[in-house]
């Protein structure tokens, strides 16, 4: 059943592969006298709404019961100080420097041990919804930390009876159990913004110095992506749903973005219900290699707030939300200021009854991949029909940054994120050739831009319209200029220019960004070089727009 969390004496033994000094420091920490096992998601309802830094609002949680929470419970608003998004600085990964992996393990065993005097509490999750991927996951944080891992156990789903029994019937998996620890209390002058480290290989990672609820959460997708990606599965940060209408095949489409790129957006779109759609989810899942099949990892979402002002209906699934105001209505009941105001990234974890038409498997095989773009140099809709450079295009997502980030970037600057997925724990080369493998079986790509093109924005009711044309198989591509292997959707409101001098330069300067992305990253990472198809590829493309 499921991952390892038990073992024989016999095999409690240093050369039992299970074992690393990261996880012997972090699992035993689990055991002390001063960690508070949880055992229920009302338990933690109760602890969480009693805490200091708590705002008990006086909106009810919809589906409580369903949930798992008391019938009475209410919306909890906790936050924190001047970090509210993601530290990538932080992050650090065991095996990509030896002499700092010796210093990082000495440091974690302090932190832990200093933490002795504090009560902590421990939960436990399942992460992966369906018996074929299904992962334990077990984390730790402080008492003054209790509304995270409140939000932790929403966002995932709490480990209750009803999954110790799905457990108990879900695939078996040569991998260990998820362990977290966490203390945003910490600090350390080598490592001033924090520290998070993982030993991917045995499912566990420190958290340290960071209280942004968001560390929590990705650090357990990228545990549990890793482990999908060692055990035939494809790892995705992306969303997923599935198209029905009455004499069409479903069709299985995933959107691939970064937060704020729209991923959301057009995962749960409804298309004025043109279709019966059912969506995996609009954040995480896994692709089956064997079968094209998908599963979901979490039920519930990290939503960002700034789209749903106050008596927004989607407030009505809130369960628990971060880093937003609050503010007193007529009647003196205690609401809810979103938009952003307070600061740049507020975020909730709503429940899965926002969506009633989740589903957390589809069978159906994926048919088709959009790489959301900001990248104005690209008309609404392109079809790229060559597998190398659909993964090429995949590994060189151009995009901008968003709020979700605690970064100094310009939020307008184009970067590069393969496939807008900066949790990967594995070498980078893995994801370019599933998605490769996965475009050579017959899963269409597409580019689809919802930033603008040319400075002409490009509106949301255009981008669902050239994706139904997609669905519906109506879609008309031509080709695009001298660029092999791209077609572009002809749309009378985005005319395509002649390729002229001044629109083949800015074409070019953005495949530029990406032919130099690729071979900077082989330069650094020689013996995890990606293939030289990818670059040989772009290198064709520049050498036809001239």
């Amino acid at each position: 059943m499921v991952t390892r969390q038990h073992f024989s004496e016999d095999s409690m033994r240093k050369n039992n592969s299970y074992f690393s000094a990261l996880k012997a420091t972090i699992e035993t920490a689990f055991y002390e006298n001063h960690v508070v096992p949880l055992k229920e998601l009302a338990e933690a309802y109760r602890l969480a709404a009693k805490s200091p830094n708590t705002i008990v609002l006086d909106t009810p949680v919809a589906h409580a019961e369903d949930l798992g929470l008391p019938k009475d419970a209410k919306i909890l608003l906790e936050n924190s100080g001047g970090i509210v998004g993601r530290t990538a600085k932080a992050r650090r990964i065991f095996g990509q420097d030896s002499k700092e992996d010796a210093k990082i393990l000495q440091i974690i065993r302090e932190a832990i041990f200093q933490a002795r005097h504090r009560t902590f509490y421990r939960a436990d999750a399942v992460v992966g919804l369906d018996e074929a991927f299904m992962l334990r996951a077990h984390l730790m944080v402080p008492q003054d930390d209790i509304n995270n891992l409140y939000s932790w156990l929403n966002n995932f789903q709490v480990l209750n009876d009803t999954y110790r029994e799905r457990l108990k019937k879900s695939k078996r998996y040569e991998e260990t159990d998820i362990y977290i620890f966490s203390d945003p209390e910490w600090s350390h002058p080598d490592y001033p913004d924090g520290l998070v480290y993982f030993d991917t290989n045995h499912n566990c990672a420190a958290i340290l110095g960071l209280h942004y609820f968001g560390e929590l959460k990705k650090a357990t997708l990228t545990l549990a992506w890793g482990t999908a990606n060692r055990n035939k599965y494809v790892a995705c940060h992306g969303g997923l749903k599935i198209f029905e209408k009455e004499g069409q095949k479903p069709y299985v489409a995933s959107f691939f973005g970064l937060s704020g790129s729209g991923k959301s957006t057009l995962t749960h779109a409804k298309h004025n219900g043109k279709y019966r759609i059912d969506v995996l989810h609009d954040d995480a899942f896994v692709i089956s290699e064997e079968d094209g099949s998908t599963i979901a990892l979490e039920p519930a979402y990290f939503d960002k707030t700034n789209d749903y002002p106050a008596g927004h209906r989607e407030q009505k699934y809130f369960v628990a939300v971060q880093n937003c105001g609050a503010a007193l209505d007529k009647e003196g009941h205690l609401r809810l200021v979103t938009e952003d105001i307070r600061n740049g990234n507020g975020r909730t974890i709503k429940s899965r009854f926002s969506t009633p038409n989740r589903v957390d498997r589809i069978n159906h095989p994926i048919q088709s991949i959009f790489w959301i773009m900001k990248d104005d140099s690209l008309p609404p809709l392109i079809r790229v029909t060559d597998p190398i450079m659909a993964s090429t295009m995949g590994c060189t997502l151009v995009t901008t940054r968003s709020t979700a980030e605690n970064t100094t970037d310009s939020l307008d600057a184009l970067i590069i994120e393969p496939y807008a997925n900066p949790f990967r724990v594995y070498p980078l080369v893995e994801d370019y050739i599933k998605f490769q493998h996965l475009f050579e079986s017959g899963v269409n790509c597409y580019i689809i831009n919802t930033g603008s093109y040319l400075g002409q924005d490009i509106p949301k009711e255009t981008t669902l319209d050239v994706i139904e044309q997609v669905v519906d198989g109506t879609a008309k591509f031509e080709p695009f200029g001298s660029v092999k292997g791209f077609e572009y959707l002809s749309s009378s409101h985005y005319k395509v220019p002649n390729f002229d001098k001044a629109y083949v330069k800015i074409i070019r300067q953005r495949m530029k960004i990406r032919l130099q992305y690729l071979e900077a990253f082989n330069r650094k990472n020689p013996k995890l070089s990606l293939p030289d198809e990818a670059i040989s590829h772009l290198k064709d493309v520049l050498a036809n727009l001239g």
